[in-house]
């Protein structure tokens, strides 16, 4: 026999959000048997709320170890990792910016690039490194897609918590009005972070 177990969000975790795994045991087929599951944490940095249900809390950042059992048998530990919770989203620069495109000299576009589009993520426990940010846009009129995010649409915050991208204007087409930014940031649960950050970029010709 054996018992597997399923950890949430990849093993990572968030300081002070409670979490549950998962655990089932097997017989030698693989198949999944009738067993109570216990849990135990094998690190500080985790405390065990309930044994039964695999409630467990993180404490500290860093990382800790769960393991399950059932009678005599033990499942392998499992490591989870603790990082900080995020907080919320700001913006950590100006939320508007104007493009002159006039064409100058023909079919050159005078200024194609906007300003940095920052968001600063703040959180419990430090500064949110390599946490994700997702810019997406619209253009206003919907003419199409004659803009793109540089250096990508989804960015890694910095060791500050930093995340910076910018708006290019592609040369050709039809120059819109405008173009709104936003910016979200979401927990390692998947839960929205307060509160996305819009910018606007507007254009000139």
């Amino acid at each position: 026999m054996a018992i597997e177990l399923i950890l949430p969000d990849s093993g990572r975790v968030e300081l002070t959000d409670t979490f549950r795994p998962r655990g089932r045991a097997l017989n030698g087929l693989g198949d999944s048997v009738q067993a109570q599951i216990f849990w135990h944490s094998l690190d500080t940095t985790l405390s065990m709320l309930d044994s039964t249900t695999g409630a467990t809390l993180p404490k500290f950042l860093g990382s800790g170890r769960l393991q399950a059992h059932t009678g005599n048998l033990f499942s392998n530990p499992q490591t989870v990792r603790i990082l900080e919770r995020l907080d919320s989203l700001r913006a950590a620069g100006a939320t508007r910016d104007t493009l002159f495109v006039t064409p100058v000299p023909p079919d050159t576009l005078a200024d194609s690039l906007s300003d940095s589009l920052s968001v600063q993520a703040y959180a419990f426990g430090g500064s949110p490194a390599a946490r994700r940010v997702v810019y997406s846009f619209t253009t206003y009129p919907g003419i199409g897609p004659m803009v793109t995010l540089l250096p990508n649409d989804t960015v890694l915050t910095d060791s500050q918590g930093l995340a910076v991208t910018r708006l290019r204007l592609q040369k050709g087409g039809t120059v819109p009005d405008s173009v709104v930014v936003t910016a979200t940031m979401r927990h390692v649960n998947g839960m929205l972070v307060p509160a996305p950050v819009t910018f606007v970029v507007e254009f000139r010709q």
